[in-house]
Protein backbone atom coordinates (compact mmCIF):
# COMPACT_ATOMS: atom_id res chain seq x y z
CA UNK A 1 0.00 0.00 0.00
CA UNK A 2 2.70 2.08 0.49
CA UNK A 3 3.65 1.93 -3.32
CA UNK A 4 0.40 3.35 -4.27
CA UNK A 5 -0.15 5.98 -2.07
CA UNK A 6 3.33 7.29 -2.58
CA UNK A 7 2.16 6.94 -6.70
CA UNK A 8 -1.08 8.83 -5.57
CA UNK A 9 0.91 10.97 -4.16
CA UNK A 10 3.57 11.91 -6.97
CA UNK A 11 0.36 12.01 -8.99
CA UNK A 12 -1.76 14.48 -6.86
CA UNK A 13 2.04 16.78 -6.68
CA UNK A 14 1.98 16.86 -10.57
CA UNK A 15 -1.41 17.64 -11.31
CA UNK A 16 -1.33 20.35 -8.49
CA UNK A 17 1.02 22.65 -9.99
CA UNK A 18 -1.09 21.96 -13.59
CA UNK A 19 -4.12 22.81 -11.85
CA UNK A 20 -3.21 25.81 -10.23
CA UNK A 21 -2.04 26.96 -13.80
CA UNK A 22 -5.08 26.69 -14.99
CA UNK A 23 -6.79 27.75 -12.32
CA UNK A 24 -4.86 30.99 -12.81
CA UNK A 25 -5.38 31.54 -16.58
CA UNK A 26 -9.08 31.02 -16.16
CA UNK A 27 -8.47 34.06 -13.61
CA UNK A 28 -6.74 36.23 -16.00
CA UNK A 29 -8.98 35.53 -18.96
CA UNK A 30 -12.10 36.52 -16.77
CA UNK A 31 -10.42 39.43 -16.02
CA UNK A 32 -9.24 40.11 -19.11
CA UNK A 33 -12.92 39.64 -20.37
CA UNK A 34 -14.06 42.12 -17.70
CA UNK A 35 -11.45 44.70 -18.85
CA UNK A 36 -12.29 44.42 -22.47
CA UNK A 37 -15.98 45.00 -21.42
CA UNK A 38 -15.48 47.57 -19.83
CA UNK A 39 -13.11 49.07 -22.31
CA UNK A 40 -16.01 48.60 -24.91
CA UNK A 41 -18.12 50.44 -22.74
CA UNK A 42 -16.57 53.48 -22.61
CA UNK A 43 -15.84 53.08 -26.47
CA UNK A 44 -19.48 53.07 -26.61
CA UNK A 45 -19.88 56.14 -24.47
CA UNK A 46 -17.19 58.22 -25.93
CA UNK A 47 -18.43 57.64 -29.33
CA UNK A 48 -22.13 58.77 -28.20
CA UNK A 49 -20.43 61.89 -26.04
CA UNK A 50 -18.33 62.35 -29.79
CA UNK A 51 -21.55 62.43 -32.10
CA UNK A 52 -23.63 64.85 -29.47
CA UNK A 53 -20.67 67.21 -29.95
CA UNK A 54 -20.42 67.06 -33.54
CA UNK A 55 -24.11 67.48 -33.23
CA UNK A 56 -24.28 70.15 -30.95
CA UNK A 57 -21.72 72.17 -33.04
CA UNK A 58 -23.87 71.68 -36.62
CA UNK A 59 -26.54 73.16 -34.66
CA UNK A 60 -24.86 76.15 -33.39
CA UNK A 61 -23.05 76.48 -36.85
CA UNK A 62 -26.69 76.23 -38.26
CA UNK A 63 -28.31 79.20 -35.86
CA UNK A 64 -24.97 81.62 -36.27
CA UNK A 65 -25.81 81.23 -39.86
CA UNK A 66 -29.44 82.11 -39.38
CA UNK A 67 -28.92 84.83 -37.23
CA UNK A 68 -25.76 86.05 -37.90
CA UNK A 69 -27.80 89.38 -38.66
CA UNK A 70 -29.58 89.66 -35.40
CA UNK A 71 -27.56 92.84 -34.38
CA UNK A 72 -26.81 94.54 -37.36
CA UNK A 73 -30.67 93.89 -38.06
CA UNK A 74 -31.83 95.85 -34.49
CA UNK A 75 -29.56 98.24 -35.81
CA UNK A 76 -31.29 99.10 -39.12
CA UNK A 77 -34.58 98.76 -37.59
CA UNK A 78 -34.13 102.36 -36.23
CA UNK A 79 -33.35 103.12 -40.18
CA UNK A 80 -36.30 101.81 -40.97
CA UNK A 81 -38.75 103.52 -38.20
CA UNK A 82 -37.15 106.79 -38.80
CA UNK A 83 -37.84 106.22 -42.53
CA UNK A 84 -41.65 105.46 -42.42
CA UNK A 85 -41.79 108.58 -40.05
CA UNK A 86 -40.39 110.47 -42.66
CA UNK A 87 -42.54 109.80 -45.14
CA UNK A 88 -45.57 109.93 -43.00
CA UNK A 89 -44.57 113.30 -42.08
CA UNK A 90 -45.15 114.32 -46.08
CA UNK A 91 -47.86 116.58 -46.14
CA UNK A 92 -50.78 115.02 -49.36
CA UNK A 93 -50.16 118.96 -50.90
CA UNK A 94 -46.20 118.44 -51.25
CA UNK A 95 -46.28 115.17 -52.24
CA UNK A 96 -48.39 116.45 -55.33
CA UNK A 97 -45.91 119.23 -55.94
CA UNK A 98 -43.64 118.72 -58.82
CA UNK A 99 -40.88 120.22 -56.68
CA UNK A 100 -40.60 117.19 -54.24
CA UNK A 101 -41.95 114.40 -56.26
CA UNK A 102 -38.54 113.28 -57.01
CA UNK A 103 -38.09 113.39 -53.00
CA UNK A 104 -40.95 111.41 -51.97
CA UNK A 105 -40.30 108.59 -55.19
CA UNK A 106 -36.55 108.54 -53.46
CA UNK A 107 -38.09 108.00 -50.18
CA UNK A 108 -40.26 105.66 -51.28
CA UNK A 109 -37.89 103.46 -53.47
CA UNK A 110 -35.83 103.34 -49.94
CA UNK A 111 -38.32 102.37 -48.18
CA UNK A 112 -39.37 99.44 -50.84
CA UNK A 113 -35.71 98.57 -50.94
CA UNK A 114 -35.46 97.95 -46.98
CA UNK A 115 -38.59 95.85 -47.21
CA UNK A 116 -37.39 93.76 -49.53
CA UNK A 117 -33.86 93.49 -47.28
CA UNK A 118 -35.73 92.55 -44.47
CA UNK A 119 -37.92 89.24 -46.51
CA UNK A 120 -34.55 88.45 -48.35
CA UNK A 121 -32.79 87.57 -44.52
CA UNK A 122 -36.15 86.71 -42.75
CA UNK A 123 -36.81 89.34 -40.99
CA UNK A 124 -40.86 90.07 -40.53
CA UNK A 125 -42.96 92.75 -39.01
CA UNK A 126 -45.17 91.33 -36.15
CA UNK A 127 -49.10 91.73 -36.61
CA UNK A 128 -50.46 94.03 -34.11
CA UNK A 129 -53.41 95.50 -34.60
CA UNK A 130 -56.42 93.90 -33.57
CA UNK A 131 -54.66 91.12 -32.05
CA UNK A 132 -54.68 89.98 -28.38
CA UNK A 133 -51.56 90.87 -26.62
CA UNK A 134 -48.67 88.42 -26.71
CA UNK A 135 -45.89 88.98 -24.31
CA UNK A 136 -43.86 87.03 -26.12
CA UNK A 137 -44.37 89.51 -29.34
CA UNK A 138 -45.72 92.47 -27.98
CA UNK A 139 -44.89 94.83 -24.80
CA UNK A 140 -47.87 96.87 -23.55
CA UNK A 141 -47.18 100.59 -22.78
CA UNK A 142 -50.53 101.56 -21.82
CA UNK A 143 -54.44 100.86 -21.44
CA UNK A 144 -56.82 102.71 -23.36
CA UNK A 145 -60.50 103.17 -23.47
CA UNK A 146 -62.13 101.01 -26.71
CA UNK A 147 -64.99 99.22 -27.67
CA UNK A 148 -62.41 96.09 -28.55
CA UNK A 149 -62.23 93.38 -25.84
CA UNK A 150 -59.56 93.64 -23.27
CA UNK A 151 -56.50 92.68 -24.16
CA UNK A 152 -56.88 93.48 -27.84
CA UNK A 153 -53.97 95.77 -29.05
CA UNK A 154 -55.60 99.20 -30.38
CA UNK A 155 -52.72 101.03 -31.42
CA UNK A 156 -49.36 100.17 -32.37
CA UNK A 157 -46.48 102.96 -30.91
CA UNK A 158 -43.53 100.87 -32.67
CA UNK A 159 -43.34 98.08 -34.71
CA UNK A 160 -42.41 94.81 -33.64
CA UNK A 161 -40.16 92.36 -36.03
CA UNK A 162 -38.81 88.43 -35.95
CA UNK A 163 -35.69 87.32 -37.96
CA UNK A 164 -36.49 83.50 -38.52
CA UNK A 165 -38.75 82.21 -35.87
CA UNK A 166 -37.00 84.21 -33.06
CA UNK A 167 -38.14 87.92 -31.65
CA UNK A 168 -36.05 90.88 -32.81
CA UNK A 169 -38.34 93.31 -31.36
CA UNK A 170 -41.49 93.77 -29.60
CA UNK A 171 -44.16 95.79 -30.53
CA UNK A 172 -44.77 98.41 -28.69
CA UNK A 173 -48.54 99.11 -28.04
CA UNK A 174 -51.67 100.22 -26.27
CA UNK A 175 -54.42 97.62 -24.96
CA UNK A 176 -57.83 98.15 -24.76
CA UNK A 177 -58.91 98.77 -21.17
CA UNK A 178 -61.48 96.20 -19.09
CA UNK A 179 -64.25 98.10 -18.68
Amino acid sequence: MTDTSQDLREETAEGAPELAEHDGHAARLADLEEQLAATRQEVLYAQAETQNVRRRAEKEAVDARAYAATSFARDVLSVSDNLERALASIPAELRGDDKFKGLVAGLDATGRELAAIFTRNGIARVVSIGEMLDPNKHQAMMEMPSDQPPGTIVQEMQPGYTIKDRLLRPALVAVARAG
